[in-house]
């Protein structure tokens, strides 16, 4: 079973074009999972919303059209599927949604950006905290995995001009505990687990700098997961080859 997730930066945009192909094509997922979709389903082409052996299920920002939102595609019939956390402030946004499988539950956020001022950067953290503790939640019930859009690199490996970004958003102090938290509640980084020493591996480059061009980047996109179903995962990868998108998909293979 392969599980690709992938912050598209615009579904609508990437319809547009042979990167959707390109991307099933290369990536055969099994599940993938969507982040800054900018659309609802009723937005987006039928041959993009319903591909051939795949279900989707959309979550979308109700606070403003075309921005943030997430979705799960599935070969394999979810047994049930959940949308944002029962908290008003951060679902409205549209950035979590979750699916039920036999063994265990995969949960797709696209995490706030700390941009923009102190207020944002607050509400990325409490976001962040509202999130882990709803994982917890669940995962009393089964074990858990997570994917998405993270928006912080987690150490100095995982960008390339760590110095630089030191007092920015996606790499302060405490945007990266909150990830040794999650490591410490018992989630492993599923790329480092496979990757420990790999460097100059990213999954974000700015699009106005060309940064991808020079791989100037950042690992912002992750697979968590659960420390008891670990054993299970075969391989994690980062998709580079990928395009259409500020990002590139990353996978893991159970």
């Amino acid at each position: 079973m392969r599980i690709v997730s992938w912050n598209v930066n615009g579904l609508r945009s990437l319809a547009k074009n042979s990167y959707w192909e390109s991307f099933l094509r290369d990536t055969k997922p099994d599940v993938f999972c969507l982040q800054e979709t900018k659309a609802s389903p009723e937005q987006v082409p039928e041959a993009i919303l319903s591909p051939a052996r795949f279900s989707s299920f959309f979550s979308s920002s109700q606070v403003r059209k075309g921005y943030s939102g997430v979705a799960i595609y599935s070969k394999i019939e979810p047994l049930s599927v959940i949308y944002g956390m029962g908290i008003k402030e951060f679902d409205e946004e549209g950035r979590l949604v979750g699916a039920e499988y036999k063994d265990f539950w995969l949960l797709n956020a696209y995490f706030p950006n700390g941009g923009r001022g102190p207020e944002r950067l607050d509400y990325k953290l409490r976001f962040y905290d509202a999130f882990l503790a709803f994982a917890e939640k669940l995962r009393k019930q089964k074990p858990i995995i997570f994917c998405g859009d993270v928006n912080t690199a987690h150490e100095e490996i995982d960008l390339a001009r760590p110095k630089e970004n030191e007092e920015n958003t996606g790499f302060l102090p405490e945007e990266r505990a909150w990830i040794d938290e999650v490591i410490n509640a018992g989630y492993i980084d599923s790329f480092r687990h496979f990757h420990p020493h790999t460097k100059e591996a990213y999954t974000y480059w700015d699009l106005f700098t060309h940064a991808r061009d020079r791989n100037v980047g950042w690992r912002l996109d992750y697979f968590f997961v659960a420390s008891e179903l670990m054993r299970r995962i075969r391989k994690a990868e980062i998709c580079a080859g990928i395009y259409g998108s500020d990002h590139c998909p990353v996978s893991i293979t159970l």
